[in-house]
């Protein structure tokens, strides 16, 4: 392993100054990473986050998002649960009624999931000219 001579962050990620240069360390384990990254769990967390006090209906959040299908909202709601994100409140009805909701975690995201989202926002054309300039170049 190589030696350590000095530690910093970028972007909140630890980075070791090493002999041969700066090396990235994991600042979460990549199953977060990949989770919160995930388009469908940005879709339902800003869903979700309309009226965030106000639990929604697993239809309600289908129908507002129109391109997920039945069973990947139905895992992406169940990983959100297991991470913290929302709570799933189970109402033994006929037929049984099931709703979700932001916890304290999952509003906690909506912060810099807004920051993200407004960069995307105005930055998504400049990327998309330059991913056909970059293509145009290569062929």
């Amino acid at each position: 392993m190589e030696e350590a001579i000095m530690q910093r962050e970028i972007n909140g990620r630890p980075v070791i100054e090493t002999v041969h240069g700066p090396m990235l360390t994991p600042c979460a384990p990549g199953s977060i990473l990949e989770r919160l990254g995930d388009k469908w769990t940005i879709l339902v967390i800003s869903l979700l986050a309309l009226s965030p006090d106000t639990p929604m209906r697993f239809g309600a959040i289908r129908r507002g998002i129109p391109d997920i299908s039945q069973r990947m909202l139905t895992l992406t709601l169940r990983n959100l649960e297991r991470d913290g994100l929302i709570k799933r409140h189970y109402y033994p009805e006929v037929p049984p009624r099931v709703e979700y909701q932001l916890t304290e975690r999952g509003k906690s995201m909506l912060q810099p999931l807004a920051a993200f989202t407004d960069w995307i926002r105005n930055t998504w054309q400049d990327i998309e000219a330059s991913r056909l300039a970059f293509d145009a170049a290569k062929t």
